[in-house]
């Protein structure tokens, strides 16, 4: 029997699956209806009564449009369709009878006001309410929370719809949050004041209808309509987030995310929201040269010619880093086996197979979460590894899916059962594999950089093969799966890449200690680790100041778009290797950006296809038995995993946070 129900919506008819809600089938049928508590990815609460509607036929009141489904709707006399109107006169009474109430209490603070611009609040009254008010009380006022660094609260202006509570507690798994009190002495509030413990936290910025909870780091420095719009996926994990760049002249005000459904649906991490001071620290705006052991300005020429003659007639390596775009790992891949060199991207020596697709990265797509029955965790702390991906895991936990967990014990924000921390656990896992084609298995790096990588995963893939399941590679670097598929990689991976080389070419690799003896060029956004052992610096732009393409951990190929322009002297990546294969005698064969991306697409067709996850052939590896080990995860400290992050204050003050919080022991209740 169909679950189909008709109904007829301000006269538009639309036929809609009948356990959705009339404000759901309304965005069907394109018929706007405000609403405050209303989210679509969070419980419904029904408190704001901004979205009632008429229901012809139904009791003599308005209705909930968020909380009544089409099922429950009467159908007319001779059994036509149930009719809802949203623009009745008894409709347009109660609005504006909302609006009134939530305004009782409500402050006048829109000039000052940070979400002044793009406040529901504003521009819902200005639609939906009137011109007037009949309160000549005293307005109440409630105290701020203090809720950590990033969250800044002005709770007078709270109209208690309480989406903050319900994100923080389904979504993000923690319970700091709630509501006490009743009637007007009614707050939302903290437990025992803490400040929250998520690295999503910053999600109930956007999800707060008013101004609040507002961005404590954005605060007072830009107004909407002034920041420059630009579309771009964010680096900070190898999820792909879809993302928002915000400029203001030529600086990043802040990040917000883009809703992506088969990515990051409408959520980012706060890594990836506020990392944005760190592209303004800590900068290379200029080329350096070693001369007598001190590094000192030159000219692009100057440095060019120096690096050209270093490399000529040499040995040369190069490291891609984790932040790299694909047409940049792909310009240095060209660029030093013509010399004769090797290249290698698995600087954190992960044994992730060369040019087996369905090794490094899976056959599983992010979605695939959402309806698989049992996942299988394996060497991986998703919750500091992808944060988003983890709150994904956590639905899929919510809706009755099993979780297991090969490796360290860890808050995950949900259960799971603990299936053992050792390679023994797995290996046994394996022996006894029965046939469950509705599990995911997800494999962290944790469990492919120690050196029996290979071994591991070939026991995971043997599982994938034994039982049916879906296979997924869990990556920690943006920029790994992009450059694998270009091939940017050597066979025996960064020691045999290295081994013997004269000279170093680091492509923005910071988490990687080179010995003393090469010569190092480096390129890349910022003074770490780097800069500080090369003999030439060449600056790059960071993530946000150049056009790249990025490939996510699940494969899918996403474009970022430039936001502003890179900082002082510094120069788009793949250009610099461009000019740099002039000065070498080995011209690469293109001059622009679309060139490049021309050639790329022709070797690796997959990478021309935007947004779209390939299918991968499924090649396992040969089983072997790992070693007598436990899993151990890569991420330590969340705060500062990359060069962009170490730079900025905010994430530094995270970080000593996080660690505060680990050493202090909390007495028992």
């Amino acid at each position: 029997m169909s679950n189909l129900k008709k109904l007829s919506i301000d006269g538009i008819e639309v036929e809609v699956d009948g356990a959705m809600t009339i404000i759901q089938a309304a965005e069907v049928a394109g018929v706007e209806i405000p609403r405050f508590c209303y989210h679509e990815r969070l419980t419904i609460a029904g408190n704001c009564r901004m979205c009632l509607v008429e229901v012809v036929g139904g009791p003599p009141k308005p209705a909930a449009s968020c909380a009544m489904q089409v099922k429950d709707l009467r159908p007319g006399p001779n059994g036509e369709a149930p009719i809802v109107k949203t623009k009745s006169p008894m409709v347009k009474k109660a609005r504006e009878g909302v609006m009134e109430f939530l305004l009782i209490n409500h402050p006048l603070d829109c000039p000052i006001c940070d979400q002044g611009g793009e406040c529901d609040l504003q521009d819902q009254a200005m639609a939906y309410g009137v011109d007037f008010s009949r309160y000549r009380e005293p307005k109440r006022a409630s105290e701020d929370l203090n809720l950590g660094p990033l969250v800044e609260t002005k709770m007078t202006r709270c109209i208690s719809c309480t989406r903050c509570v319900r994100f923080t507690t389904e979504v993000a798994g923690i319970t700091q949050m709630g509501q006490t009190g009743r009637g007007e002495d009614s707050e939302i509030t903290s437990y025992l004041n803490l400040t929250l413990d998520s690295n999503l936290q910053g999600n109930i910025i956007d999800l707060c209808p008013v101004g609040a909870l507002t961005s404590k780091p954005y605060a007072f420095t830009a107004r909407p309509w002034e920041l420059t719009k630009t579309e771009s996926i964010d680096v900070m994990d190898a999820l792909g987030s879809n993302i928002r760049v915000d400029t203001k002249g030529r600086e990043v005000m802040r990040f917000l995310p883009r809703n992506h459904d088969g990515v990051n649906e409408e959520w980012i991490s706060d890594k990836t929201r506020f990392v944005w001071d760190g592209l303004r620290r800590q900068r290379l705006d200029t080329p350096y040269v070693r001369e007598n052991g001190k590094l000192r300005k030159a000219t692009w020429g100057e440095a060019l010619e120096k690096a050209a003659a270093a490399m000529t007639g040499k040995r040369v390596a190069g490291l891609v880093g984790d932040l790299a775009p694909v047409e940049a790992a792909y310009s240095l891949k060209k660029l030093v086996e013509s010399l004769g060199g090797k290249v290698e991207c698995r600087t954190d020596g992960a044994k992730l197979p060369v040019g087996n697709r369905s090794a490094y990265v899976g056959t599983a797509k992010i979605e695939d979460i959402d309806s698989a029955k049992v996942i299988l965790l394996i060497g991986t702390n998703p919750r500091l590894e992808a944060p988003v991906l983890n709150a994904r895991l956590r639905k899929a936990w919510a809706n009755g899916a099993m979780i297991g967990l090969f490796g360290e014990k860890v808050d995950l924000t949900y259960d799971y059962k603990h299936m053992g921390s050792d390679r023994a656990a797995l290996v046994e896992l394996v022996g006894r594999v029965t046939e469950k084609p509705d599990t995911l298995v997800i494999i962290g790096q944790g469990a492919i950089n120690e050196a029996d990588g290979e071994a591991v995963l070939s026991q995971a893939m043997a599982y994938v093969q034994g039982s049916g399941a879906k296979f997924m590679v869990l990556h920690t670097a943006a920029g790994r799966v992009g450059a694998m598929d270009v091939g940017a990689v050597t066979e025996g991976g960064l020691s045999v890449a290295t081994e013997g080389a004269e000279v170093v070419y680091n492509l923005g690799a910071d988490e990687v200690e080179i010995a003393s003896g090469p010569f190092v060029i480096y390129q890349g956004s910022h003074g770490d680790r780097g800069a500080n052992r090369a003999d030439i610096i060449l600056p790059g732009a960071a993530y946000t100041e150049e056009n790249g393409l990025f490939v996510n951990t699940e494969g899918r190929p996403q474009l970022a778009f430039r936001a502003g322009f890179a900082p002082g002297e510094a120069k788009e990546n793949w250009a610099i290797l461009r000019a740099l294969s002039a000065e070498v005698g080995q011209q690469l064969p293109w001059d622009s950006l679309a060139g490049l991306r021309a050639a790329l697409v022709r070797a690796h067709p997959h990478l021309g296809r935007v947004d779209e996850v390939p299918e991968n052939a499924w090649q396992p590896l040969p089983v072997k038995a790992p070693a007598k080990a436990t899993f151990r995860n890569v991420i330590k400290d969340f705060y500062l995993t990359n060069p962009i992050a170490r730079a900025s204050s905010v994430m530094a003050e995270l970080s000593a946070m996080a660690k505060d919080r680990a050493a202090t022991p909390i007495a028992a209740e």
